[in-house]
């Protein structure tokens, strides 16, 4: 599988700060893969997103998407990428649909119709309305579709769920898993670690401008959760519900686990797996907010 992002050794420092944003970081991205880059404010994440974008320049170490510094790419870059920022950007006194008709016509390719767009994340009747009678989560589903528009096969997601209730959340999600069945890559950012964990191939965790862990939803869960199985149940008689725990290696072998399925009403059964919040706060020492 080709590498569409390929960094190795990134450092980036602000001008008059005394300490690097970013502090040599590596890492890849394949076609079609949902890439998460989690992890608390200012641990560099929006830095290494703005020179991936081309937003930023002067950057230490090695930066390629597709073979190429974004910036010697030019203004075909953004032919080919889609951006879509935790803080919509519109133009208000304009209507959705001229929002998006706007844009489209900034494309040389082909671009999507933008009423199809608007129907897809429920905004055909706002289609009409000028923008800055939006709602929050209603400009945050504008924004998102915007970078849709030209088709790109890289994009960019910052926070694309943010201010959404969880039916409008569903539907960008579901896009953002078909634009990676049709083969597009997507980076994405976010502080939802649900989204992250529903969405991503892989997850790196970023602190203090450093990758302190990188792998998988599944693996980084499976690597802090507790071997162990809790059972509720009601004793033979008795209304009451009742717990007790496990080990979780040996469980077919152990006499008292079964016992307990063979005798007692089981309500539940659940092995004590660590969610991504969990992972969060274990790599970046942080609650999240």
């Amino acid at each position: 599988m080709s590498h569409v992002i390929d960094i190795e050794g990134l450092t980036f420092t602000y001008p008059k700060s005394p300490e690097p944003a970013v502090r040599g970081i590596d890492f890849t991205v394949d076609a079609g893969e949902i890439f998460g880059f989690l992890g608390p404010s200012g641990a560099g994440k929006s830095t290494t997103q703005k020179i991936l974008t081309g937003l930023l320049t002067g950057h230490g170490g090695s930066v390629a998407v597709w073979g190429k510094d974004p910036a010697a790419w030019k203004s075909e870059y953004y032919e080919r990428i889609g951006v879509s920022f935790e803080l919509p950007n519109h133009y208000l006194k304009l209507t959705g649909l001229e929002n998006l008709q706007f844009f489209a016509s900034l494309y040389k390719g082909p671009t999507e119709d933008p009423m199809e767009l608007l129907d897809r994340v429920g905004l055909a009747d706002a289609a009409h309305t000028r923008v800055a009678k939006y709602s929050k989560g209603m400009q945050m589903r504008l924004v998102f579709i915007r970078a849709l528009l030209h088709r790109p096969q890289l994009l960019f997601l910052d926070e694309p769920t943010s201010g959404m209730d969880p039916t409008n959340a569903r539907i960008v999600k579901d896009i953002v898993s078909e634009l990676r069945a049709e083969g597009r890559t997507v980076f994405l950012t976010t502080h939802d670690m649900t989204t992250a964990d529903q969405l991503c191939d892989r997850v790196a965790f970023v602190v203090d401008g450093r990758i302190t862990a990188l792998a998988s939803p599944t693996e980084h869960k499976l690597s802090r959760s507790r071997r162990q199985v809790t059972v509720t149940y009601r004793a033979v008689g008795s209304d009451d519900l009742a717990t007790k725990d496990f080990p979780l290696d040996g469980l077919g072998e152990d006499e008292a686990f079964r016992s307990l399925l063979q005798e007692a009403a089981i309500e539940s059964v659940h092995s004590q797996e660590a969610d991504l919040e969990d992972v969060f706060i274990d790599v970046t020492g942080r609650k999240l907010s």
